[in-house]
């Protein structure tokens, strides 16, 4: 039995952590998540997970910005934004740092799962 898929969740906002990591351990994915870009390196370098969820306004920093860095030193790591500002020139820049899916709040989990699925699939 294959080992399950880790996802780290990046969020400022607390209830979006816990609907996201209620949602995605019960589909049997591993997660964990943080609040902040300086814990979210931490973790990444402690529990390299395959599936990043990053919100784009932490405390700390543009995820946008923290992505093209992560990546560089984790290429495995496939990321999906998540944030409330959407704008052709945000998924431009999302995508351009090497963002594989870029998700509008408010999101539905559906589409969560379905990038997620989607991201699973293409390393198979």
């Amino acid at each position: 039995m294959p080992d399950p898929t880790k996802i780290l969740i990046v969020d400022d906002e607390p209830d979006i952590c816990y609907f996201l990591t209620f949602n995605l351990s019960r589909k049997g994915y591993l997660t964990s998540f943080s609040n902040s870009l300086s814990d979210a390196a931490k973790k990444i370098e402690k529990d390299s997970p395959s599936i990043l969820l990053l919100d784009n306004h932490l405390p700390d920093g543009k995820g946008v910005d923290f992505a093209s860095a992560i990546i560089h030193k984790n290429p495995h790591l496939k990321i999906i934004m998540i944030t409330a500002h959407d704008s052709p020139e945000d998924r431009a820049r999302a995508y351009n740092n090497g963002i594989s899916y870029f998700l509008p709040k408010p999101f539905t989990i559906d589409a969560i799962n379905q990038a997620v699925d989607q991201l699973i699939k293409e390393e198979q």
